[in-house]
């Protein structure tokens, strides 16, 4: 609408010109050349106007014939990169779905049609990692890294590349001139401050952290945690060669993080041995409130070296009552009372845990039974709980378990990667456990009844009777029958059948039966380690002399 107004007004213009020429006439005379051309104004107007514009005419038809060629060409250039940047598009999505033969293909089409285009390095490097041709896929990335537009990815296929290939010496190199390049490249911070890290410069990976802050790379909370973290390794470096720096900068990590637990303990030993036990207790007792931790315990119970056992226990009871009812405090109430040789007081503060034990629950019981009573016996039933039982935290990190904290991961190199906690593969419960240990430990498993098979089958050669004589045979091996007051006395606990009874329709008959289980006792056992045996109260009767034989006679390998 306003295209249409504005083309009426040019309009009306244009009439109210002509309109007022010729309201006002006059005459154009022109001589030239002995040519003389006389006519009024208006149309001197509106001939040089006419001349004009054929003259703008002739200059842009000279102009695109002068042009032409380079038109051409640069429509000829146009055409073939878009056709190349169809090719890169096609080839990067034949990669990215995994498909090398299709992404080779559209690679050499661009390569061919559109070589300069930064897109096409790109997907040739791409296509190399894909088909595993690491020379072709450096290759690129170096001539892409050349480039100013596409330096950084350049730099970045190449440290790829080398930590592919474990150069890190190679990587480091090119992590460093791309954090130099860009400084904001969240990649290239990251892997400097790592490998600062993996070579112990902890002042270095303090630069880098305070570098990558800046950037915007980290959030506040973070930058303070790793901060933290840093100087906390930092002092533990110093902590031989200089101790006042290190209780400096360990003082400084606790002020970033107060939850610190090697930094909070670092700066109580450190402040202990220089003398200033109130400091160090304060601190220590901050961090115990926020986190119990048995170094705590153990650095709070030792601030003065001359302190006896029972001082260090009063100081420790102090510590506990701080937390009441945390593990860390029991466990380190017990090791107090223990050393003290208070022995309820250290019964009393693993009563509780007693009911699903950790190794050092155990392994405490184990020692209080030893120190206390010299039961042996029971210590080493504790110990073998403390075997079976469920661990207790400790500093883990990517699966990866340690005594000690370190400031960084030894899998990932992950900067506050270790975090005290109960290892994930020690979860399950220990319950089961301990009552499998108390179904082991009572007793040697009972020796079945049928005993073995074979040693009844001597026995069983039948006489012509198979009821009476059986008892005899089985205790004597001789001919001779044994006195007449003894057969009685053995088969007392059941008597035989009466003579006239039918026999029975097995081979083996009551009385056998009673005196197959009268003389099980007599069968060699195989011996168990460790096994004290059978009772004394199940202990059988010794053959009687009659049975026995100085050379053992046919079955004198029974009794030897």
């Amino acid at each position: 609408m306003i295209r249409v107004v504005l083309f009426l007004i040019l309009v009306g213009l244009v009439a109210l010109g002509f309109a007022w020429l010729a309201d006002r006439p006059g005459e154009v005379v022109v001589n030239w050349l002995g040519y003389r051309i006389e006519t009024s104004f208006l149309v001197g107007v509106v001939a040089i106007a006419l001349v004009a514009i054929l003259t703008t005419v002739l200059w842009s038809v000279g102009l695109f014939v002068l042009r032409a060629p380079q038109r051409l060409a640069r429509a000829r250039g146009e055409r073939r990169r878009r056709r190349g940047l169809a090719a890169v598009s096609r080839g990067l999505v034949a990669i990215g779905a995994g498909d090398a033969p299709a992404a080779r293909k559209f690679a050499g089409d661009a390569q061919r049609i559109a070589p300069a285009e930064s897109l096409t390095l790109l997907l040739a490097a791409q296509t190399a990692q894909l088909h595993g041709d690491r020379v072709g896929a450096e290759a690129a990335f170096r001539e892409m890294a050349e480039r100013p537009e596409t330096r950084l990815i350049g730099l970045r296929g190449l440290y790829v590349e080398s930590r592919r290939r474990d150069d890190l010496a190679a990587a480091r190199l090119f992590a460093e001139e791309a954090a130099t390049t860009a400084p904001s490249l969240p990649w290239a911070g990251q892997a400097v401050l790592e490998f600062r890290c993996a070579d112990r410069d902890w002042e270095g990976a303090l630069q880098v952290l305070d570098r990558n802050q800046k950037a915007g790379l980290l959030d506040a909370a973070t930058w303070r945690r790793h901060r933290a973290v840093l100087m906390t390794a930092r002092a533990m470096s110093l902590e031989d060669a200089n101790r006042d720096a290190a209780k400096g900068l360990a003082l400084g990590a606790i002020k970033l993080a107060p939850d610190l637990v090697p930094a909070a303990a670092l700066a109580g030993r450190l402040l202990a041995d220089a003398g200033e036990i109130r400091k160090a207790g304060r601190i220590i007792e901050a961090s115990w409130r926020l986190n119990p931790h048995p170094e705590f315990a153990e650095i709070f119970a030792h601030l003065r070296i001359a302190d006896s056992a029972r001082e260090r226990l009063a100081r420790i009871e102090s510590l506990v009552r701080q937390t009441p009812g945390h593990i860390e405090g029991r466990l380190a109430l017990a090791r107090a009372a223990l050393d003290a040789r208070e022995f309820a007081v250290a019964r009393a503060a693993l009563e509780p845990l007693l009911a699903e034990p950790t190794q050092r629950v155990a392994t405490l019981m184990a020692e209080i039974e030893e120190v206390e009573h010299g039961d042996t016996g029971r210590a080493r039933e504790w110990m073998a709980r403390a075997l079976r039982a469920a661990r207790d935290p400790g500093w883990t990190a990517d699966g990866f378990v340690s005594d000690r904290w370190m400031p960084v991961s030894p899998v990932t190199g992950r900067i506050d990667a270790f975090q005290w906690r109960v290892p994930v593969a020690e979860i399950p419960g220990p319950t089961r456990v301990i009552e499998q240990v108390r179904q082991v430990r009572p007793a040697p498993p009972p020796v079945p009844e049928p005993v073995p098979p074979p040693m009844p089958q001597p026995a069983i050669e039948p006489p012509a009777e198979p009821v009476a004589p059986e008892p005899a045979k089985l205790a004597a091996p001789e001919p001779a029958p044994p006195p007449a007051a003894e057969k009685p006395a053995e088969a007392a606990p059941e008597p035989p059948p009466p003579p006239a009874a039918a026999p029975p329709p097995e081979p083996q008959s009551p009385p056998v039966a009673a005196a197959t289980r009268k003389k099980t006792p007599i069968i060699p056992l195989v011996p168990v380690p460790d096994d004290p045996g059978p009772d004394d109260a199940a202990e059988p009767e010794s053959p009687p002399a009659a049975d026995r034989r100085p050379d053992g006679g046919r079955f004198g390998w029974l009794y030897r």
